[in-house]
Parts: structure tokens; sequence; C-alpha cells
């Protein structure tokens, strides 16, 4: 059975992912000023060992409500990977990246190389709390750039997201939102400039709007990310589990998980959903010991 609570030791090696992986990569440049690359050799045996398993806190899923309404669709969901955007790193092992898609999105192609985010639908919907909590954190200043969904770009996408990285969490991120949710963290992202209706010690009920979407950080279009942490800033926080609480789904009332990658589906507001509690411990993508 899961425990409904991460145990300690792999959320304090949680806290050495990045820092381990910095520390491999500097030694193995100084190996061409003379110190021994067994060192470098070494201390990368030992980040990879903890940013791939060691410093993965595995836990019962906690129930959100959706942060957002209508048809929508994961670019990247846990349900069929784990880390699911590729990397434990910044808390993202289970994030979910949705975009709107009622039949309007462009889809990708070789032209036009971009579009600006107006032309998506997911841009300026409302972004709602998903549980009841506390706004501890609000970064909202990031510009909205066009989108990067044009097969040129998202292979140059690769080498800006690298750049983007070196502004820390945030560049990745773009403006987000951060709400306590008690016991845990929950950061919403890619959100439109200026959007931001909370500020920080804002008392916030699930379901109520936050923010808007927008396409800011490293998207390749409009689109919402949320993901659950154990820490209120990215930087060395540990990614956990969550699902939607039933009421979710409007095809099947009763459902108790996330949409699927590449799998439309109708989101239903959280009248019904009781958030912010843990889950019966089951089996699920990212929770088995």
């Amino acid at each position: 059975m899961v425990s409904p609570v991460p145990r300690l030791l792999p959320r304090l090696l949680a806290r050495l992912r990045m820092p381990l992986m910095w520390a491999a990569m500097a030694a193995l440049l100084a190996g061409y000023l003379g110190l021994s690359w067994w060192v470098g050799a070494t201390l990368l045996v030992v980040a990879l060992a903890v940013h791939l398993r060691l410093g993965t806190p595995r836990c019962a899923p906690r129930v959100l409500a959706p942060p957002v309404r209508g048809r929508w669709m994961p670019l990247t969901s846990p349900v069929d990977h784990v880390p699911s955007q590729g990397t434990h790193a910044y808390g993202q092992t289970h994030a979910l990246g949705l975009v709107a898609e009622d039949g309007t999105r462009p889809d990708i192609g070789w032209r036009p190389l971009s579009r600006p985010p107006e032309d998506f639908p997911a841009f300026g919907a409302p972004v709602y709390a998903p549980a009841d909590g506390t706004v501890v954190r609000v970064h909202d200043r990031q510009r909205d750039h066009r989108s990067r969904n044009s097969w040129p770009w998202l292979f140059g996408a690769v080498v800006e997201n690298t750049l983007r990285e070196l502004r820390g969490p945030s560049g990745l991120m773009g403006n987000h939102v951060v709400i306590d949710v008690g016991g845990a963290y929950v950061l919403l992202g890619h959100l439109r400039r200026g959007s931001a209706a909370v500020a920080p010690g804002d008392v916030v009920a699930a379901g109520q709007p936050v923010a808007a979407c927008g396409n800011s950080g490293a998207c390749t279009e409009p689109q919402v990310r949320v993901q659950l942490m154990d820490r209120p800033h990215p930087l060395f926080a540990a990614g956990l589990p969550m699902v939607w609480g039933p009421g979710w789904k409007a095809a099947d009332p009763e459902d108790e998980g996330l949409p699927e990658t590449w799998r439309p589906v109708e989101v239903t507001g959280p009248g019904t959903v009781l958030a912010g509690e843990e889950v019966v411990p089951r089996e699920y993508p990212g929770t088995r010991t």
C-alpha cells in the first residue's frame, strides 16, 4: 500500500537534484584544467542516481479540482508517462500541460513558422484555483511570445529552452501562481502577462479564477501547466502525484483521475470535487514502491 505522505529521504535528496547536476557538470569541465576526471565521473553517477530514482518521492496522489473548464487536451500527462515532462527537475515529475481543443486550434505544420498567441483558443481562458488555499507566490511579468508549433521551431525550441533555463525555473514556467493547499503546493504556469487576479497572502477557494491562460515560458503554444510540489519554490521542489476528484469529467461524473495525453475531454466545474485531500492509496503512475 502506498503511503499518503512522501518519505523524508527522497524529499531531501530532491533538494540536491539540481545542485548535484551542476556540480557534476562543473567538475567535468574542470577536468580540462587539471581536476581528475574521476571526480567529475563519480559526481555525475551520483547525480544521475538521485535525479532519476533516489530523489523521487512516492506517495498516494492528492485530490485537486481541474484548473480549466470546457474541452481541453493534455500535451503531457502523468497518466501515460512519469516523469511527464521528461524530467524530475523543478517539481515537474507529475506535471500536466493542457491546451484548449475546441476544433479551432491550429495544428502543427511547416508553415507558418509561428503564430500570435491570440490564434489559439486557450489564450486568455480563465484559470481556476484547483483547491482551497493561500497564494504564496505570483510571477506575472513575462511577455506572451509567439507560438512554436511548427516543425522548424520545434527543432529550435530545444536550444531556446536551454537558454530559458539559465533564468531558473521562472524561465521555464513563465508567469505562474503558487498556492499552498496544506502540506503541498500547486503551481499554475504559462499564464498570461498581467492576468493574475491574486497576490501573495490571498486566500482562495477551489474554482476561484486566479489568472488567465497565456503563452509565457517554455511552451510551444498557449497552455496551462499544473503541478503539485512539496515546496513553494520549484527550484528545490519534489514533484508529487495528483488526481482530479469525481465530478471533473462530463462524460463520467464518477471518474477520479486525470486525462490521457492527446485525448480531448470535456472538463466540468468542481461542484462535487472535494479538493485538497489525499486519495485512498491505489495503483497510480509514479506511486509504486
